[in-house]
């Protein structure tokens, strides 16, 4: 449908979710990694060092990890990935939501990817804001709104808003599925403002709507 990545995960980050210990985890998402690794990229979606380890030997190129480096040797295993996608998060899925008091959600955001950003050893580092991570809806939305201070750190910077509740929040639609109207107008602000790749569960939309913001912008 026009993904340029296939991202893998085998624990849930919604809010509340219980979490999985890595055995698990990696039986999960082991039969998946082998089967699409040699015909597409593939990322690791995990906060586990040794699930991204053994991921990266079964083929995955990209380590996604959305609790921006929280587990010691996970910098040390970037190493091994051509891309590492540092998002940012507070507490766990069972805490982030009382999590959500910040003097500036934009500058602290920043400063904090920035710094975890640095100790990521992959080819590319990409952050990754965290929209709906111990965020609420407004900070979820002036993040977004303040894309463009994310990509001027010289960082790719990546989105994932696709379906999240500051939509049904803001828009008044509580069934995720019917989030698609508010998924894509993220994804057009965002790149827009210079961000480069969007995780969405629409593909085929986004991938049209992205397609046709590119030939707008190169059309004579």
């Amino acid at each position: 449908a026009g993904a340029d990545w296939i991202d893998v995960g085998g624990e849930s980050t919604r809010p509340g979710a219980t979490p999985v210990d890595a055995e698990t985890e990696w039986k999960r998402v082991q039969p998946v990694i082998e089967a699409f690794a040699s015909s597409i990229p593939v990322s690791i979606d995990t906060s586990k060092a040794s699930v991204a380890a053994k991921a990266l030997r079964a083929g995955a190129r990209i380590v996604n990890d959305v609790t921006g480096l929280s587990d010691p040797e996970m910098a040390a295993v970037t190493a091994d990935a051509e891309h590492a996608v540092i998002m940012h998060m507070r507490g766990t899925p069972s805490t982030m939501n009382t999590l959500t008091k910040y003097d500036d959600v934009t500058e602290n955001v920043l400063q904090w990817l920035c710094e975890r950003a640095a100790q990521a050893r992959a080819n590319t580092v990409w952050i990754d804001p965290g929209i709906g991570f111990a965020k609420t809806a407004q900070q979820s939305l002036a993040l977004l709104k303040n894309t463009h201070r994310l990509v001027a750190t010289g960082l790719p910077v990546l989105i994932g808003a696709s379906r999240k509740s500051f939509i049904g929040h803001t828009l008044d639609i509580p069934n995720a599925e019917d989030r698609l109207g508010g998924s894509l107008a993220a994804v057009a602000s965002t790149w827009l403002q210079g961000a480069k790749a969007f995780r969405v569960h629409d593909v085929e939309e986004s991938r049209h709507l992205l397609d046709l913001l590119y030939a707008i912008e190169g059309a004579a």
